[in-house]
């Protein structure tokens, strides 16, 4: 069906982007590359295409009432491998690990869903809009704990290697499940199903990947992180350049509040003064601390003084 395929797609999307990720994790890419330009844009437009696909589904499989033990019965099987996830990136990669990525907000969103399945889809529509907009005119510190996170309001963002929190990522579930409520009324939904999405190996092995979405996105990381390693081994990366890495990492955490410009300006500032005065090897290998040493926040004080002239 035309749903399998639309998962598969978005699965086949996000491997290729992944390939990217454990490039630049190797070194064959320059640090934070992944994190900008295109292939953030890129990154989100899957993750958007991940949630809105599962808020048409919700939609779809309830769509005669809510069928409790099919519903708990999924739900249970993405919280268990969300958790698996988070329980194994944590020992991975403590610093950066996943403790709300895609599966959570799925699973989250999922259950926020249940009280829209009733209400009219152009209210959930709304709300979704609302999930959307939101992060762009509100946010707070006190959102800024590994407790609360999840909320989507903060004002810095975390490390974690996969972060989707509610706002705005709610948004595109509570979209996708209101156009598929106005669908099912003006019974659109029979005809969309008749459309044909080919019977040719690659759009069968594509709806098969789309019909085992979980499995697929288990297993898929593991592979192509054994690909790059295997390929590592035998041709390894050049050494990496720390400083753009530190750059791109700098203007991930200033653009959350403050314009690209300014951003620029100021990560600019902050690597020139620590590499003048010998501070940049040890502020990244975290043997100076700004908690500790004085230094850091001078320096982050000055250059945002000269990044606003």
């Amino acid at each position: 069906m035309a749903l399998d395929l639309a998962r598969g797609l978005a699965l086949f999307a996000m491997a290729t982007y992944h390939v990217s990720w454990d490039l630049e994790l190797f070194g064959y890419l320059d640090p934070g590359t992944t994190g900008h330009g295109w292939l953030k844009l890129y990154a989100r437009l899957i993750a958007g295409s991940f949630l809105c696909l599962a808020g048409i589904s919700l939609a779809l499989a309830h769509a005669a009432g809510l069928r409790p033990q099919a519903f708990l019965k999924r739900l249970a099987m993405i919280a268990v491998a969300a958790g698996l996830i988070t329980l194994v990136t944590f020992f991975a990669t403590r610093e950066s690990f996943i403790f709300f990525g895609i599966l959570h907000a799925i699973a989250l969103s999922s259950v926020i869903g249940l009280a829209f399945l009733p209400l009219p889809g152009l209210l959930a529509i709304v709300a979704g809009a609302v999930c959307l907009a939101l992060p762009q005119f509100y946010r707070d510190d006190m959102f800024n704990t590994l407790w609360l996170y999840w909320v989507g309001l903060h004002s810095i963002p975390p490390r974690s290697n996969d972060f989707v929190p509610v706002m705005p990522w709610l948004g595109p579930f509570l979209i996708g499940l209101g156009l598929t409520k106005l669908a099912i009324k003006r019974d659109l939904t029979a005809r969309l199903a008749m459309i044909k999405t080919g019977s040719n190996r690659l759009s069968r092995v594509t709806r098969f990947c789309g019909r085992h979405s979980l499995a697929f996105y288990l297993l898929h990381q593991p592979v192509l992180l054994a690909l790059v390693w295997t390929f590592a081994q035998i041709a390894p990366p050049a050494p990496a350049d720390p400083v753009p890495g530190f750059m791109a990492e700098c203007r991930t955490g200033c653009e959350v509040g403050n314009e690209t410009g300014f951003c620029q300006r100021f990560c600019t500032c902050v690597t020139d003064e620590l590499l003048s005065k010998g501070l940049f090897s040890g502020f990244v290998a975290g043997s100076i601390r700004i908690e500790t040493d004085s230094r850091i926040p001078a320096i982050a004080d000055q250059c945002t003084a000269a990044a606003h002239q």
